[in-house]
């Protein structure tokens, strides 16, 4: 049994239309290196009814998908392509007080102990602003990554798979997985790899 022991290749693409009718579509992927970690907390919550002195039913249902991204720096291009914001003729960016940031996909990979990956694609989310704190150097070195949190959501788009029929907010494949598709691992980064409705 394998565990994950590291996280690299962040790549992020702006999501240009999802209106249900067809596949989403998205803009060119772009690199964000330099991620120190990353934490998906879906929020997932149940409930159980009970009756004749027992439970009796539960349920579980997805709830608000939280994303927070820690980096070694956000570069000027990628906090205007996340949370919105312009660049000017003069390389500066601007920040205005009605930006609103985009959707976007990002996509990752997760190396295991066993020298596998795990690959990693969630398919639109928004960035919220994150804090900017600085300190002054001191005696020794003390680095300040930057963190940046968003808020997922699944597509609009339904894609029947088998007799489900499933909105995706998220899309996974483990290289060492009996079925693996090598095609896909090997272009997993060149696109935002979309759901396949054939089935096993």
């Amino acid at each position: 049994m394998a565990t994950r022991i590291g996280c690299d290749n962040l790549v992020y693409a702006i999501l240009n239309a999802d209106d249900g009718s067809t596949d989403p579509t998205y803009g060119e992927v772009k690199e964000a290196p330099g991620v120190m970690s990353l934490t998906i907390n879906p929020n997932a919550s149940s409930a159980t009814i009970f009756y004749d002195d027992g439970p009796g039913e539960s349920a579980a249902t997805l709830g608000n998908i939280e994303v927070e991204i820690q980096k070694n720096e956000l570069t000027t291009e990628q906090k205007a392509d996340f949370l919105g914001h312009t660049i000017d003729t003069k390389g500066a960016i601007i920040y205005g007080a009605n930006d609103v940031p985009p959707w976007l996909a990002i996509g990752y990979r997760t190396l295991k102990s066993n020298g596998k990956y795990r690959y990693v694609w969630l398919y639109k989310g928004k960035f919220l602003e994150p804090e900017d704190a600085s300190e002054t150097k001191g005696d020794n070195i003390n680095f300040q990554p930057e963190t940046i949190t968003g808020q997922f959501v699944k597509l609009e788009k339904k894609y029947k798979i088998g007799d489900k029929e499933i909105q995706p907010w998220k899309y996974e494949i483990d290289e060492e997985h009996t079925d693996a598709d090598e095609t896909l691992i090997k272009s997993w980064f060149d696109t935002v790899q979309l759901p396949n409705e054939a089935v096993i």
